[in-house]
């Protein structure tokens, strides 16, 4: 089920969904294992997945919780992240048109709030402050973040960057949205809420990619690749293919990953 917030313009992720859905990469089960025993969700509480995207959180979290409402402010994610419910039979999940500006809202009292990807994009302040009232005693906070595909970690990544450079216009990064508050760490700015009491932890592993994998992946971003690519895309396609086959004909690439993740609580 979706309803709407409100009706906010488009986002910085206009016509991405379709691509984030396939392309995104989902997050590794020790995650999930570990989220679970620490807030104790045993199906009986109430999640909040701020900034959702297509649900790679909501989905895989909706078994341990009563219910779970999914945020986002671009109306095609939560068409994809509808669908992906649909079609895996959680029946649990409303998903909601809006941002964390309209935070508290109506949505009442949560057990766990999720945001993966996403607190960046946010009134860091705003949500926190907001959330102090919508979070209970015995919840908390998850902000997740993993390595970037196109934070050149490796040869092939940095093939990639480079051919993406040479394909942008000029003027390309007049297209780019601003990040609200790039200043303070997460930390910084939780040890000033009520949920100062935080724990770090970072799981290390790799991904493989196939090139398919990676330019859909390119296509998921906030940079509006596809449409700064116009007639170009197909050339860069194919760049991108040759470029990549010259460094492995095999096709298959893999990237080093760091997910970083905070839990945060009020005691």
């Amino acid at each position: 089920m979706t309803h709407s917030l409100d009706e906010s313009s488009r986002t910085p992720f206009a016509g991405t969904a379709w691509h984030y859905a396939r392309y995104r990469p989902g997050y590794p089960d020790v995650f999930f294992t570990d989220l679970v025993a620490r807030f104790h969700l045993d199906g009986t509480g109430r999640l909040l997945d701020l900034g959702c995207g297509t649900g790679q959180l909501t989905l895989r979290l909706a078994a341990h919780v009563a219910a779970a409402i999914g945020i986002d402010p671009e109306p095609e994610m939560l068409t994809e992240a509808a669908g992906r419910a649909q079609a895996a039979h959680i029946t649990n999940v409303t998903w909601a048109r809006g941002s964390s500006a309209d935070l508290p809202g109506e949505l009442g009292r949560f057990d766990l709030v999720t945001m993966g990807r996403s607190f960046h994009w946010m009134d860091r302040e705003h949500v926190l402050t907001a959330l102090d009232g919508m979070v209970d005693d015995h919840g908390g906070l998850v902000i997740a973040n993993d390595s970037c595909l196109v934070r050149s970690a490796t040869t092939w990544q940095q093939a990639i960057e480079d051919v993406q450079q040479r394909f942008l216009p000029p003027d390309w990064q007049a297209s780019v949205p601003d990040l609200p508050d790039g200043g303070e760490s997460h930390q910084a700015i939780l040890a000033r809420s009520a949920f100062r009491q935080v724990q770090q932890r970072a799981y290390q592993f790799t991904r493989t990619w196939t090139i398919e994998q990676a330019i859909g992946y390119l296509y998921s971003t906030s940079m509006p690749l596809r449409r700064l690519l116009g007639d170009s895309r197909s050339a860069f396609e194919q760049e991108v293919t040759d470029t990549l086959l010259a460094i492995d004909p095999a096709g298959q690439f893999t990237e080093p990953v760091t997910l970083e993740v905070l839990t945060a609580t009020k005691q």
